[in-house]
C-alpha cells in the first residue's frame, strides 16, 4: 500500500478563501529561552484542505464532532473531470462509483493553488452531476475546488440535504484517475460546523 497526502500544509502563508481571515501560525515559546517550544494557531475551520457538514449552511445542530468516525473514511473512487468551466456527470462514473463511497472529483483547479483566480474563477458541479451522485448514495464529495459551486451554494444544499459531507482544497489527485482508493478524512474532534483535515489516500500498488 502507498499512502497519498491530499492535503494542503498549514501555515500562515496558506492562501485562503476572500470571505475568511488569514490563517496565523507563530512560534510564541523558544527552547532557548523558555525550555520548550511552542506553537499558536489561529484559523478558521474552512482555510485550507477541509471537511464541511451540514451545520455550515442547514440548521443542522449536529456538531462535526458528533459524527460517527466511520462517516469520514472508506472506499472511493476517483473521477477524471477537468476540462469544463461546468463539470457533467459522465456515463464512464457508473462503472467506478459504488454506494456509500467517497467520491473524489479531480479538475486540475489544483494547479492554481496559490493565485487569486483559485477562488475567484474555478470549475463548478453541474445540478445533474449532483444528483446523479446523491442517487448513487454517496457519503463524500471531495474536490481540488475551493468550493463545488458558488453562492448561493445549491450543490451544497443538495449535498446537505441527503447527509452528504463536502471536502475542499485538495491535491496530489492526478495521480490516482480512474482508481479506486480508501479515503481517511477525519475531523478534529471539535464543537464546530466543519473542521481541518489532513486527508490521505491508501493506494493498492500494482
Amino acid at each position: 500500500m502507498k499512502l497519498i497526502d491530499l492535503s494542503y500544509p498549514i501555515d500562515s502563508s496558506l492562501p485562503h478563501h476572500p470571505y475568511d481571515e488569514p490563517v496565523k501560525l507563530c512560534q510564541d515559546k523558544f527552547l532557548d529561552r523558555d525550555k520548550f517550544n511552542n506553537y499558536r494557531l489561529e484559523t478558521g475551520m474552512h482555510a485550507g484542505t477541509h471537511v464541511d457538514s451540514p451545520m455550515h449552511l442547514t440548521d443542522s445542530k449536529t456538531f462535526i464532532n458528533e459524527y460517527p468516525l466511520e462517516r469520514f473514511c472508506g472506499e472511493a473512487a476517483v473521477l477524471d473531470a477537468g476540462g469544463a468551466s461546468v463539470l457533467q456527470y459522465k456515463d464512464e462514473y457508473d462503472a467506478l462509483v459504488r454506494p456509500g463511497d467517497i467520491v473524489i472529483i479531480s479538475t486540475g483547479h489544483e494547479k492554481s493553488f496559490g493565485s487569486p483566480e483559485y477562488f475567484t474563477a474555478h470549475p463548478v458541479l453541474s445540478a445533474e452531476f449532483a444528483q446523479r451522485l446523491i442517487e448513487k448514495k454517496i457519503k463524500i464529495a471531495g474536490f481540488d475546488l475551493p468550493s463545488p459551486d458558488a453562492y448561493p451554494f445549491e450543490i451544497h444544499a443538495m449535498f446537505f440535504a441527503h447527509g452528504i459531507f463536502i471536502l475542499e482544497n485538495l491535491r496530489n489527485l492526478e495521480v490516482m484517475h480512474g482508481r479506486r482508493v480508501r479515503i481517511y478524512a477525519f475531523p478534529l474532534n471539535i464543537r464546530a460546523d466543519s473542521s481541518p483535515v489532513r486527508v490521505v489516500a491508501e493506494v493498492r500498488q500494482s
